[in-house]
């Protein structure tokens, strides 16, 4: 007996609607296998797959809010429920963590006080200048200029502090940009000023990445320019996410409402 088209169509959607979590996992992979083939094949690598992924994501995310007049972009429709989890914070700070254990740390002390001190430098740096931006547009409340400042550090900064603030989604996705425009000047410009600025050792890697902070921008721009150098750019970047993410909803924040 044969089965009928829209009955077939109903089946596969009410499984993968009862394996959120699996679909979601499909969904970010086509994403990512989508965003690495246009980076080769339009950009020849100089635009890094993870940052035409984060496009993709943002874009699918304003549809999904579109569509449904949600809060949750893509997580609102029941099909892509799982895309909530998978991008929720155990899974992001997983990431995050996860990305240090391709460094040795008998080489990460050597970067010192100085290390640590491009770190914090960084962050405190890169959040004065989104908060200077956003002030330029116009925004007054300390909770929207703290958010865009916090994604001038990096976007995953940026939904930790807005979350931790109270801010809006649309405050939030704002930051969350201004962070993807910095991570993607980041991964092109690093190849161009590597040799001028003597980004050749593991220790300069570490320095830069915690200047720099973003850690797909340093890893992507470092891959480019000597793959043997990600591991430690990457290291200190993530120790900036960390920082950014304790300091930026905190103590910044009350800088920033003190001065508004």
């Amino acid at each position: 007996m044969d089965i009928p088209l829209w009955r077939f169509g109903e089946a596969l959607t009410a499984g993968l609607i009862s394996h959120a979590l699996l679909t979601a996992f499909v969904v970010v992979a086509l994403i990512t296998w989508v965003a690495d083939w246009m980076s080769k094949t339009f950009t020849r690598g100089r635009l890094h797959g993870s940052a035409i992924a984060i496009i993709i994501g943002l874009l699918c995310a304003y549809l999904g809010g579109w569509l449904t007049g949600g809060n949750k972009g893509l997580a609102d429709i029941s099909l892509f429920a799982g895309v909530g989890l998978l991008g929720g914070a155990m899974f992001r700070d997983f990431a995050i963590v996860a990305t240090a254990f391709g460094a040795q740390p008998a080489t990460l002390r050597e970067a010192g006080a100085v290390g640590a001190f491009s770190v914090v430098f960084g962050v405190v740096l890169s959040f004065c200048t989104g908060a200077s931006v956003a002030v330029g547009f116009g925004y007054t409340d300390a909770v929207s200029v703290a958010t865009i400042g916090a994604g001038a550090a990096t976007y995953t900064v940026a939904p930790v502090t807005g979350t931790a603030l109270g801010a809006s989604s649309d405050v939030i996705a704002l930051s969350v940009a201004a962070g993807l425009v910095k991570s993607i000047l980041v991964m092109v410009g690093t190849p161009l000023v590597a040799r001028f600025i003597g980004l050749t050792t593991p220790h300069a890697a570490m320095i830069y990445g915690g200047l720099m902070g973003t850690t797909s921008g340093v890893a992507a721009g470092l891959a480019a320019t000597d793959a043997r150098l990600v591991p430690y750019g990457a290291m200190t970047a993530t120790f900036y996410t960390g920082v950014g993410c304790l300091l930026a909803p905190s103590i910044l924040y009350l800088m920033v409402r003190s001065l508004l």
